[in-house]
């Protein structure tokens, strides 16, 4: 129950980071004004990642494939790209991923123009969204 959630709020996280991060680039090419509707959708975002996260770390000790890994060892889930996918590039790169949106969400409040606060926000989030795209697995999540 726990991967089909985790599955279906990725569709929301994708779309709130990809608004988040347009906004971002309309805001910072267009020099606008950074309002209170510029830090509701950075903010919306950073909360769905972390309920993202949240979600996908249950998933992640439920699943068969941490099950497999339990049993066969960390060595033999290295060697198989088909495990070392799910169980350690995924988990490793999303870390990463939200970790740097937590990180552009912090700093854009400590910057003082409009215009510094939009890019740290688009160049923190851009970059995770390539990261999360990245190692989305794809073949798995289209097929449910």
């Amino acid at each position: 129950m726990t991967k089909i959630i985790h599955s279906y709020w990725a569709y929301i996280v994708l779309t709130i980071l990809i608004i988040a991060v347009l906004n971002a680039l309309i805001g910072l090419l267009s020099k606008k004004e950074f309002k209170d509707k510029d830090l509701r959708i950075s903010l919306f975002a950073l909360i769905a990642t972390h309920i993202q996260l949240i979600l996908g770390v249950i998933a992640y000790f439920t699943s068969a494939y941490f099950q497999t890994m339990q049993s066969e060892g960390m060595g033999y889930v290295m060697k198989n790209s088909e495990l070392r996918k799910p169980l350690v590039e995924h988990p490793m790169a999303i870390i990463i991923a939200i970790a740097l949106i937590t990180i552009g969400f912090s700093k854009h409040k400590k910057k003082t123009t409009d215009n510094s606060k939009f890019k740290t926000i688009f160049i923190y989030y851009f970059i995770a969204l390539l990261l999360i795209l990245a190692v989305i697995p794809w073949h798995n999540w289209l097929s449910n």
